[in-house]
This record gives structure tokens, C-alpha cells and sequence, in this order.
């Protein structure tokens, strides 16, 4: 490519050009980057498809004092032609000469993977140059284990999910900044909540109209399923891929065993374990373990299944009224996973506890999620697991999520927590 013609290109991605950034500020996960940065490793961002990686980086980049010091490759733009190496140190050379950055610059390789050997070059910045590297990669492309290996284990790593429920009201311009704020809109963040329930947080789906939700949705499946799962590990059967993606969204907060789905999607057992284990990899489904001392028996027995996010599992199927219960689990699921706690799920032969968080070697909680506690079977049933949980592994916090219920109440000589989930939700930060 021609010299300016990668200038071109340059110009409509960075700041010292024609970009301009409208995006919204998620200040969590941009106070966790700025603090990455300071480490002097290349910092590689990651996540599911479309949570906003790009956009979180170009908004840290926004800040940068003198716009100059700055560039931001974006490897997704169709104008660039025969990506390679000798193309990346082009577009570098370009930029030092056209731009002239100080000597402590920053660069941006976004979707860098669809480059061979660009690990060399990124080090090369990292380690003679004393460049700030920052990376965003595909997980259906490069997996956490490969950076590791081509970086010589010499970055850290930020995952972005779908918004927070926190996050998803800034983004509705609902602001809570204190008790007052949570009593006053009460109501409104209720409301809202159903929304997030029904379509999920990723930002664009946030945004748009709702008659538009379906439609984004739609798409991130099928490059999440075709892109990230399906030619990223040579997948034919394709139409058996898509049937026990949908198997999973259709069955979040459900136990469910290799043994069991295999004759569901008539795949032999080998097969759907692969399969399974590349949805996690593209970040579309988790599985949950049970909490074991035994290393053996947490393998082999049934596993737990969430979806990345409950827009996508809305979309496959679509009975909002019907498994609120299952939806509330799930969120609370992945606000825990965004808080990197370490979970399992516990089981008795007669009970079972939703949610097991470790901490080293100390069980720190036990939580249970459902929808009401109105029915005296259903709060029965709940409060008795958590006693029979807290017996079995010497923990006193307990706590109970759902809808609406709040209260604190002692049984059996043990204090359980009820909170509803809105107020769960935004007591955490990102």
C-alpha cells in the first residue's frame, strides 16, 4: 500500500484526524485500564463479540494530553490490503514521520490477530521502543492461553462484558448517586430492570429502538455461532452447532449433563464436549461446576449453564413471564462473574444451593436467586438448602435474591439475608 493511502486510513481512526468519539463513558472498566497501563506491560483487552473493547480503548485514548502521542490501527478497516507484517511496520513508520509523536507514545493494534507474527512487533514496541501497547482481539482468533505464549507471557489482560445493570442505567441517563436517588426512582429502575431482562445489555442493543433490539441480536448470534465458534475450529455440522447453542440459551440456570445433551443433538459425547467448550471460549456460554474438595467428582458431575448475556438468550427462547426465575439467576450469575468470583453451585441429594463463592481456601458466601418467596414451599425450600450448605461447609453468610423481598431473619440459630435483586445489583460496582 501506498504511503498515503494508509495516512487515509489513519486520519479516520485517531484523534490527530477526523475521529470523533460520542461514546459513553464506562468508568469502571476505564479506572481498571488506566491502572493496567501504569504496569508498563502491553495491555490486551478481550471479551465476548460486540461488549465494546474498541471503544473502551479509543475513550482511554480520548484522554491523552497531546492527541499526537497517540495511534490507533483498526486491522477491521476493508481499505487496508495485504495485511502482513511488512504492513504493520508501514503503517508505524508512517505515523512516525507524518505525525511525530514524543518519545512515550501510545499504540493501538485493534483486532491485531488477522496479522501473522504480530506478536514480534508488538513486543518490539513494548520492549526497544518503551511504546504503551494496548491490543483488542477476537476470542474466536486468539485465545487467552495463545497470548500468553506469543507475548512471552509479558502483558495483562482486561475482559469487557455487556453492560452492568449499573451500567445500563447511565446509559438510560438514570443516575443513582446516593439512598435518595435509590428511593426516588424506585419505580423507574424497576422498570428498566424488565427491560434489561428481556434484552440484555450490549451497548448497541441498549441504544437502539426497540423494534431495532431483535435485529442487532440477531446478528451477534450468528457472528458469534459462524465467526467465532464455527470457522475459527473447522466445525461442519453446523446446523448440530447451532442446535445445541440453542439447547443451552433455551436452558440457562439449569443442570444439564454431557451424557444427557449428546441425545438431545445426536452427537456423540467427544463432540458435544468439544462444541461446548468452544461456546465458552467465544464467550457465549459458561458452565458452572459443582463445589466439590474432589477435583474428580467437580468433573464429573453436571454442570450449570448461563448465557453471556439474556438478550441473545431471549431471542432463541422467548418466554420472558414464564422463567423469570431462571433470568433472575442468570444475571445474578454474571454479575458475579464480572466481580471475578470464583463460584459453584452446591448439591445434596435432597438440596441445592444456587450459588458457592470462594475466596483461597475459605467459602466467603452462599446465595440463593428465585423469583418470589411468596409461595411457603418455595422460601422453605430455599432457606432449608442454605442451612444444610452452611452446615456442610462452616459458612455464615447467607443471603437470598429475588424480586422484590427484603427482610432479615434468623432460623435455626443462623441470620439470612433476603434483598431484592435491583438493589443487589446496584450495590456492586463493575
Amino acid at each position: 500500500m501506498k504511503k498515503d493511502e494508509i495516512l487515509r486510513i489513519l486520519i479516520d481512526w485517531n484523534f490527530w484526524g477526523n475521529y470523533k468519539d460520542e461514546s459513553i463513558e464506562r468508568e469502571e472498566y476505564l479506572k481498571k485500564l488506566k491502572s493496567l497501563m501504569k504496569t508498563g506491560e502491553i495491555v490486551v483487552v478481550k471479551g465476548v463479540r460486540r461488549a465494546g473493547k474498541s471503544t473502551l480503548i479509543t475513550r482511554f485514548i480520548k484522554d491523552v494530553k497531546r492527541k499526537e502521542d497517540s495511534l490507533i490501527v483498526n486491522f477491521e478497516d476493508p481499505r487496508f490490503r495485504d495485511l502482513n507484517l511488512n504492513l504493520l511496520n508501514k503503517i508505524y513508520e508512517v505515523y512516525l514521520e507524518e505525525v511525530q509523536p514524543k518519545e512515550k507514545h501510545f499504540v493501538v493494534l485493534d483486532e491485531v490477530q488477522v496479522i501473522e507474527k504480530w506478536e514480534k512487533f508488538a513486543r518490539y514496541l513494548s520492549e526497544a521502543k518503551k511504546v504503551h501497547v494496548l491490543i483488542t482481539g477476537s476470542s474466536s482468533k486468539l485465545l487467552s492461553e495463545e497470548y500468553s505464549t506469543l507475548l512471552s507471557g509479558r502483558h495483562v489482560d482486561l475482559e469487557i462484558f455487556p453492560l452492568s445493570f449499573k451500567e445500563f442505567l447511565i446509559f438510560k441517563k438514570v443516575f443513582i448517586k446516593n439512598k435518595i436517588d435509590l428511593i426516588k426512582q424506585e419505580f423507574k429502575i424497576k422498570n428498566l430492570l424488565k427491560e434489561y431482562l428481556n434484552f440484555g445489555g450490549f451497548p448497541k442493543v441498549v441504544l437502539v429502538d426497540e423494534k431495532e433490539k431483535r435485529s442487532v441480536l440477531e446478528s451477534y448470534f450468528r457472528d458469534i455461532l459462524i465467526k467465532d465458534v464455527q470457522k475459527r475450529f473447522n466445525i461442519r455440522e453446523v446446523e448440530k452447532l447451532e442446535l445445541l447453542a440453542k439447547y443451552y440459551l433455551t436452558n440457562i440456570s439449569t443442570l444439564q449433563s454431557y451424557n444427557k445433551v449428546k441425545n438431545f443433538v445426536k452427537l456423540s459425547l467427544d463432540t458435544v464436549e468439544r462444541f461446548s467448550k468452544y461456546f465458552e471460549i467465544a464467550r457465549l456460554i459458561f458452565f458452572l461446576p459443582k463445589f466439590s474438595f474432589s477435583l474428580k467428582e467437580q468433573i464429573l458431575n453436571p454442570k450449570k449453564v448461563y448465557s453471556i448475556d439474556l438478550g441473545l438468550r431471549n431471542l432463541i427462547s422467548f418466554k420472558l413471564s414464564e422463567d423469570l426465575g431462571r433470568l433472575i439467576e442468570n444475571l445474578v450469575f454474571l454479575e458475579l462473574l464480572r466481580n471475578k468470583k470464583e463460584l459453584y453451585y452446591w448439591k445434596s441429594q435432597k438440596e441445592e444451593v444456587d450459588f458457592i463463592i470462594k475466596k483461597e481456601n475459605k467459602i466467603e458466601q452462599l446465595i440463593q436467586v428465585c423469583y418470589s418467596l411468596e409461595d411457603e414451599k418455595t422460601k422453605e425450600r430455599e432457606i432449608n438448602g442454605l442451612l444444610s450448605a452452611s452446615d456442610e461447609l462452616n459458612c455464615k453468610n447467607l443471603l437470598v435474591i429475588s424480586w422484590d423481598y427484603e427482610a432479615e431473619g434468623e432460623f435455626k440459630g443462623k441470620k439470612i439475608k433476603f434483598i431484592p435483586l435491583w438493589k443487589w445489583l446496584l450495590k456492586f460496582t463493575t
